[in-house]
């Protein structure tokens, strides 16, 4: 494998990505509203370019996925492979959300009459394991792709694909050679889209400072340096010993590979909208196969929450401190597997763990006009702890196909820091 000349910092994408989101930081904070109003319309673009390729690249990619894989066995163990650590993972954060809040105490201190109530967005989430069954299978596969329902989308994939395996062998290599091209071609356009990266983070990040500001962060300070606190374990801590236990994968390669989409996710706050860029950079830097890329990350995207569901956790928990509840270890064993299964049905969208934590303290039986105000109170300053909790989301994604793809025999995972033109992109 050839190497390219290194590019000069100034050239290389993370780099320009970092340098556009503090510009825009510091845009936000000198010109306010005004620049808000003035490009926000770009950042908003930036987002739709985004949102644009994720039902076709998640309806090619898992069904070239698993077609390539086959049917039976070989899929069987992909699955289960990648679903044993979706749980693992998700487990992992949870537990450590659960360890911080019991250990600080954020809501024994908690001010909440400096923080100002917000309007909660509106979110249809599951009301029970049965309906999220149900919800996967969708009535209406175009509507379905229509409204983004992810969750219907992969499951419908993901038996198209198994179907593609039992054709004979003239068919299936018609069909297979059509959504091989098809995916290709999705994965030109997002390389397209991914060039204009800095413009829409420098975007995002003006309107993100210019609305919000810093000045509500005080009142629940101890909060946010709780589930902050939180969420650096786990992405520093627990996912890099999984790459090394599971994968004898080296973090540091994993991390400088990954540059790219941890910062697209923290700018963007969207599991779904980073999707078409940890695809390319998985595969082109990463070097895992499409075969196992395709797979892995679309529905990591959908069902792999480790940031949401540590957040879920962690705020039932101080939403009950600050109620002056102290909960029982069975009460929060509750809350522990009501916040596991609640992350796998939380949209990839910003701000979705916030509304799905209505969830959690409805396991718990918390509710009523002052849980409201609470969590209307917490989405004041929710804004960064969304950015964060995203890029672990996406960090343990990949992480997740980093790990199968070593299980699959694959060599040419994480062996050295890449650009992406060492892969041929």
């Amino acid at each position: 494998m050839e190497r390219d000349p290194a590019l000069p910092w100034y050239r290389q994408l993370h780099w320009q990505v970092f340098i556009a989101m503090v510009l825009g930081i510091a845009t936000g904070v000198l010109f306010g509203t005004a620049a808000a109003d003035r490009i926000g319309w770009i950042g908003e673009l930036f987002m739709r370019l985004l949102r644009m390729i994720i039902v076709p690249l998640v309806l090619t990619s898992i069904i070239t996925g698993v077609a390539s894989v086959g049917g039976g066995r070989a899929i069987g163990r992909l699955f289960s492979k990648t679903l044993g650590y979706y749980a693992l993972s998700s487990l992992l954060a949870i537990l450590t959300g659960l360890l911080m809040v019991n250990i600080i105490r954020p809501g024994a201190s908690a001010d909440m009459g400096q923080a100002a109530q917000q309007e909660l967005p509106v979110l249809s989430t599951p009301s029970s394991l049965t309906q999220l069954i149900l919800d996967i299978v969708p009535n209406n596969v175009f509507q379905a792709a229509a409204s983004a329902d992810m969750l219907a989308i992969i499951f419908f994939a993901i038996v198209f694909g198994l179907a593609i395996t039992a054709l004979p062998a003239r068919t299936q290599g018609v069909l297979q050679d059509l959504f091989e091209a098809l995916f290709h071609a999705m994965m030109w356009l997002t390389r397209g889209i991914v060039r204009l990266l800095p413009i829409g983070v420098f975007a995002l990040m003006t309107t993100m400072v210019a609305t919000t500001g810093f000045d509500r962060f005080g009142a629940l300070g101890l909060y946010m340096v709780t589930i902050a606190a939180g969420l650096s374990i786990h992405l520093f801590v627990v996912l890099p010993l999984l790459l090394l236990l599971l994968g004898r994968i080296s973090p540091r390669v994993h991390f400088a590979n990954m540059r790219e989409p941890l910062l697209v996710a923290f700018s963007t706050s969207s599991s779904g909208a980073t999707l078409p860029v940890t695809m390319n950079v998985v595969e082109k830097k990463v070097g895992v196969s499409n075969r196992v890329s395709s797979f892995v990350l679309p529905m990591g995207a959908t069902i792999n929450m480790d940031g949401t569901a540590l957040y879920e956790c962690a705020g039932a928990l101080f939403v009950a401190q600050v109620l002056g509840f102290d909960l029982t270890l069975v009460q929060q064993g509750v809350v522990v597997l009501t916040a596991l299964l609640a992350s796998i049905g939380a949209a990839a969208i910003p701000s979705a763990g916030l509304v799905v934590i209505f969830i959690v303290l409805e396991a718990i039986n918390l509710r009523g006009p002052e849980v409201n105000l609470i969590v209307g109170s917490m989405l004041a300053i929710d804004r960064p702890l969304d950015m964060y909790r995203t890029a672990v989301n996406v960090f343990s994604d990949s992480c997740c196909a980093a790990v199968v793809a070593r299980s699959e025999g694959e060599t040419e995972v994480d062996v050295e820091v890449r650009s992406v033109a060492d892969k041929g992109s």
